[in-house]
Parts: C-alpha cells; sequence; structure tokens
C-alpha cells in the first residue's frame, strides 16, 4: 500500500487547525487518521493535535491478538474524548474545543473505519466514487427530518455546523464502516476544506490519469485553493494500485 499525506493552511486562515498523519507497525498494520480541530479561541489544533498524538500512541501500544480492531477503535476515542474534555475544562482559552475524528485501521486489503464529525473517506475505483462516511451535521438532520433537499442542503447558512465532535461531549459513539480495498483502488480521507471545494468526478478523473501519487495529492490542495481555500485542506490518499511507469 502507497499513501501520500498533505495538509495546507488555506488561503485564508492563519493557523492551520487540521492535522493528519499514517502510521505504520511492523506487522504491516496501517493506521490513517484525520482530524479538523474547532473551538475555543484559536484551540483548534490544540484538539486535533491531542488527538493525532494520543493515536499514534495507542496503536503502537496495540495487541490485535487480544483487543478486536473495533473494540480497539472505539477504546481509543473514548479516551481521547476524555482527554481533550480535561484539557479543555481545566485550560483557559481551550473551552469548548472539539475536533472531528476519521481513524482508519488497515491490515492488508481490509480496514475498519471509525468516524466522528464532519471530515470524510471515499473509495475510488475507476468506476465509481463512493462517500463511504456519512457527515454528523445539522444539514443532514435536516435531509432526514425532510425539511430541506439535497439542493437546499449544498447552500444551506448551517452546512458547516457540525453535531458531534470528539471533547465536546462527556461520552461518544463513532460510526463504524468495514471496508476493503478493490483492484486498483483508492481511499481519500480528508477535511471539509477539501471536500467542499472539488467534485467527486474531478477526483476520479485525477486519480485515473497518469500523474504520480504525490502530484495527484499537490493538485487536490492546489484545486481547492484556487476555489477560494477559505478553510485549511486536508487529505490522505491510500492505493494498492501500482504507480504509473
Amino acid at each position: 500500500m502507497r499513501f501520500v499525506v498533505k495538509t495546507d493552511v488555506g488561503l485564508k486562515r492563519t493557523i492551520n487547525e487540521d492535522r493528519v498523519g499514517v502510521f505504520k507497525r511492523e506487522d504491516g498494520r496501517i493506521l490513517a487518521v484525520v482530524a479538523d480541530g474547532m473551538g475555543g479561541h484559536n484551540a483548534g489544533d490544540v484538539a486535533s493535535e491531542m488527538a493525532i498524538t494520543e493515536f499514534e500512541k495507542y496503536f503502537h501500544a496495540y495487541n490485535p491478538s487480544v483487543v478486536p480492531a473495533k473494540d480497539w477503535l472505539m477504546y481509543t476515542f473514548q479516551t481521547i474524548n476524555q482527554l481533550i474534555a480535561q484539557h479543555s475544562s481545566s485550560n483557559t482559552g481551550c473551552e469548548g474545543m472539539g475536533t472531528t475524528l476519521i481513524a482508519g485501521l488497515f491490515e492488508n486489503s481490509k480496514g475498519i473505519i471509525a468516524h466522528i464529525g464532519d471530515s470524510r473517506v471515499y473509495q475510488i475505483t475507476q468506476n465509481l466514487v463512493r462517500q463511504i462516511t456519512r457527515d454528523h451535521s445539522f444539514v443532514n438532520v435536516l435531509l432526514d427530518s425532510g425539511e430541506i433537499n439535497e439542493e437546499q442542503a449544498k447552500t444551506h447558512p448551517m452546512k458547516n455546523a457540525i453535531m458531534k465532535a470528539v471533547g465536546t461531549e462527556r461520552t461518544i459513539h463513532p460510526d463504524f464502516f468495514e471496508v476493503e480495498f478493490a483492484a486498483n483502488s483508492y481511499f481519500l480521507f480528508c477535511t471539509d476544506g477539501l471536500s467542499n471545494k472539488i467534485s467527486e468526478s474531478y477526483i476520479q478523473h485525477l486519480l485515473y490519469s497518469k500523474k504520480s501519487l504525490y502530484e495527484m495529492g499537490d493538485e487536490l490542495v492546489e484545486e481547492a485553493n484556487k476555489s477560494g481555500g477559505e478553510d485549511n485542506i486536508s487529505l490522505i490518499l491510500l492505493t494498492n494500485k501500482d504507480e504509473e511507469v
């Protein structure tokens, strides 16, 4: 499996509150983590940094022969939630901080993804782009209740409001998704600074061009900035596709 990791502050913000990381173990397991921090007086970066740092620490200590992957992800999410909440309540300027959080644990071609917030995971093949996660957003609540339609959701004034985040509630319940790499395919983990700016068709066309993985990562960030760059932009692109020669 090959991957590229990119993060960019964007064009309008001075602080990058996104954090991303891919971590590998000697047993071949790979962990991809994306966190988009928010809240407090510019303390969103504190929350997202804590999430990534703690996940890496727990990943290297994880014993898969004792704890199933889903249970480990749930435990780690709950632990990070408590750590961020405690830091928020005991440090001036950090009140109300939290973060979106997506973690994907992969072993060979199979993976399990845990998700809270509005950062996203897409699976992309030559024939299909599938959004794996579903945003924990206010507009999705309105969509589910039938109060608005898909077109209205795209321009709703509350479209960036999220209903669940790590560190803002006493307990959290992430969504879980079991996934598997199709032949010559990709998984794209990203914050909303990317997904709000680039169409699925653009992503698919780019990923099956002749560009290298690193060029694709750069171009996704550049395109999001060309489309306004109002937010931080972060992504992890993983593939089992052979490098173009």
